[in-house]
């Protein structure tokens, strides 16, 4: 697969993800990057953020996911592969 194929990933971060900055944080890493999507918490405490780049930046927006920001605990993360939407924008879903 090429790098710069468009690929559309759902994330399931489970932990200490609520109330620490995840979605802010997510937001603010998806911009930077160019990833287009959205994230928002779930009723079980985990957040799920849905998520469309390319195949290199999608990894290193995982590579985030899998981390954080500082007071967050990510215990278990959880990314199934997707049909492509061409998503605009990252939005925070409340």
């Amino acid at each position: 697969m090429a790098t710069n194929s468009i690929v559309h990933n759902k994330i399931v971060v489970k932990g200490l993800v609520q109330g620490v900055g995840y979605r802010a944080n997510a937001k603010h890493v998806a911009d930077l990057l160019g990833v287009q999507g959205s994230v928002r918490n779930l009723s079980d405490g985990s957040v799920t953020i849905v998520a469309e780049a390319t195949a290199e930046v999608m990894e290193t927006f995982l590579e985030w996911c899998r981390k954080g920001p500082r007071p967050a605990e990510v215990r278990e993360m959880e990314v199934v592969p997707g049909e492509v939407q061409h998503l605009k924008d990252f939005l925070i879903l409340h």
